[in-house]
C-alpha cells in the first residue's frame, strides 16, 4: 500500500487478503522516526477502519520511551475506532522493553519469552 522512509526507518503498509492491515517497521523507533509511525499509524486507521491492525516489529533494532509511546498511541487510536491491535515478532530487546513496562498484553503480545533472568 505504501512505504514511509523516515531517519533510520522504513514503514511499509499492506492489506492481508482477510482485511487486516499489516505494518511492517525497520529500524530505530527512537525520536527521529516515531512521529512517522504515528502518521502511518493515524492515517491507515482512519483511511482504512480495518478491523485488525498489525504492527509487525520483526525487523526493529532499538526501541526506546518514545517509541512504546507511539505504540501505545496507536492502540488508543484503534481501540477508539473498534479496531483490534497488535503488535507482532517483536525482537528480544523489544519484547523486553515493553515487558519492563507491563505494556506486552495491552499491546496485543501474548504468551511469554524466556529472557535468562
Amino acid at each position: 500500500m505504501g512505504e514511509v522512509v523516515m531517519g533510520e526507518a522504513v514503514m511499509t503498509t499492506r492489506r492481508q487478503a482477510d482485511g487486516t492491515m499489516v505494518v511492517d517497521v525497520r529500524g530505530s523507533l527512537d525520536t527521529s522516526t516515531v512521529e512517522s509511525l504515528r502518521d502511518v499509524l493515524l492515517e491507515t486507521l482512519q483511511r482504512d477502519r480495518p478491523a485488525l491492525i498489525v504492527v509487525d516489529l520483526t525487523f526493529v533494532t532499538f526501541m526506546d520511551s518514545v517509541g512504546i509511546g507511539v505504540l501505545v498511541a496507536g492502540q488508543r487510536a484503534a481501540r477508539d475506532i473498534g479496531t483490534r491491535f497488535e503488535l507482532r515478532n517483536p525482537s528480544d530487546f523489544v519484547h523486553g522493553q515493553l515487558r519492563i513496562t507491563g505494556l506486552t498484553e495491552v499491546l496485543g503480545l501474548t504468551g511469554t519469552r524466556n529472557f535468562g533472568f
